[in-house]
């Protein structure tokens, strides 16, 4: 069956999915996105990914296109379309079409507003984090607000590509003071040698994973000892365990930073446990 996207308005086969070229999202990169998990059809997390989009869109002065009823039923019929059971959903929105300008078009100019869907191989993605990933360490040089979700990614892309280059599969970005902020597309963990799980606290230098968020009441639910703190690089690397968190594979174990083996060098047992926990704190929709 041929994909199905949604683009200003109109379902079309995905792929004659286009926009215009004067689309501030491609000449800007004027545009914020959200990636929502399906699982069993469901929505996982919606309402805190809609409230995500909403504060994105807030804080580079978009417009809502829409409410949130209307995004949660271009969501189910782009579920409903694919026949997505395990998957997710790729939505971003755009200042619009107009002539290009550094500053903003002129009142009037509609958002525009893409979303596309597709299935996901869970069972690929769990086997995956069974065996745990290699990452590795790179200087954060992206721009100060990595806490709006816009899609100017160049930074993470390239060093998303030097970690593939060099046999691993995640980067984690280390801030000028030596303290790791977060991954290319991820939030990073760490539990210490007391068992104690660690995150770098929300802020600007960071995205507020809707994972991690989940996460976070997952873990107060099992009585996880949890500090929001942030860790430096070679904390991570004499950790009892490190992990990755994203909407797509929920918990990756991390098994080797920069070459030097984290724990015994297999997932550890907390990961597994919050993988385990994640279901009974998701909300599905």
């Amino acid at each position: 069956m041929s994909r199905v996207s949604y683009v200003n308005g109109r379902y079309v086969p995905h792929a004659g999915a286009y926009v215009h070229i004067d689309d501030r999202g491609y000449q800007f990169a004027d545009a914020v996105y959200e990636v929502i998990g399906v699982s069993g059809g469901f929505l996982i997390d919606e309402e805190a990914h809609l409230a995500r989009l909403f504060r994105s869109l807030g804080e580079i002065r978009i417009p809502r296109p829409f409410s949130a009823a209307v995004f949660r039923h271009l969501f189910r019929e782009l579920v409903r379309r694919n026949r997505i059971n395990e998957g997710m959903i790729y939505l971003q929105v755009s200042r619009g079409v107009a002539p290009r300008d550094h500053v903003f078009p002129k009142e009037g100019v509609k958002p525009s507003v893409v979303a596309t869907a597709r299935r996901l191989d869970r069972a690929a993605l769990a086997h995956k984090a069974a065996e745990g990933i290699s990452v590795i360490s790179a200087p954060d040089n992206r721009w100060g607000r990595v806490d709006i979700k816009t899609t100017g990614l160049l930074p993470n892309l390239l060093a998303r590509q030097t970690a593939r280059e060099q046999g691993a599969q995640e980067v984690w970005f280390v801030d000028r003071e030596g303290f790791v902020t977060e991954g290319g597309a991820t939030n990073a963990w760490i539990v210490d040698k007391d068992g104690t799980l660690i995150t770098r606290p929300l802020g600007p230098d960071i995205l507020g994973g809707v994972t991690r968020e989940t996460l976070i009441r997952a873990a107060q639910a099992c009585g996880v000892p949890l500090v929001e703190r942030a860790f430096t690089l070679e904390e991570a690397k004499a950790a009892r365990e490190a992990f990755s968190s994203a909407s797509t594979y929920i918990v990756m174990p991390v098994v080797a930073i920069d070459g030097q083996v984290i724990g015994n060098g297999v997932p550890g047992s907390m990961a597994q446990r919050l993988r385990e926990a994640f279901e009974a704190a998701t909300v599905l929709s």
